[in-house]
């Protein structure tokens, strides 16, 4: 059974997911500023040179440029302690350029894991897997 602190961070993860799918940079920022600490640790490689709740707000606003239709979608959350894992479906159309490789105008489908740990409610700490295999493959970058 979840702890009330349990349910509030899963509610927070559905809130981060969620206000990424408005694309809007504002809303996005004001939020991460909300619920992320400044100095959250980002164990999963991004392709930003920020670091903290900045590297966050790029990655997005990068996401975005290149997938302009990109939806994040929570297929299952889970809560223990301090962590939340959700495990997410995300979609998109390539407009933009992305790893170095020019729009496509193809659409990608992609899962991707993700945990969050949370300190007096806020996102501390984050760690990420994403399918970028499926991505390249998607998007004609590999042969496989």
């Amino acid at each position: 059974m979840s702890t009330a602190g349990e349910t509030a961070n899963k509610e927070t993860f559905k809130r981060f997911q969620s206000v990424t799918n408005t694309h809007d940079p504002e809303l996005i920022s004001q939020t991460i500023d909300e619920i992320v600490d400044p100095d959250v640790l980002i164990r999963t490689p991004v392709p930003v040179e920020a670091a903290g709740s900045q590297a966050l707000k790029e990655v997005f606003a990068k996401l975005h440029k290149a997938f302009p239709d990109l939806r994040v979608t929570v297929e299952d959350l889970i809560a223990e302690g301090d962590k939340v894992v959700g495990r997410n479906r995300v979609t998109g159309t390539h407009q933009g350029e992305y790893m170095g490789l020019q729009p496509t105008a193809k659409s990608i489908v992609y899962n991707e894991i993700f945990i969050f740990r949370f300190a007096d409610g806020r996102i501390v700490e984050t760690w990420g897997v994403v399918d970028v295999f499926a991505q390249m493959k998607q998007l004609g970058m590999t042969l496989a």
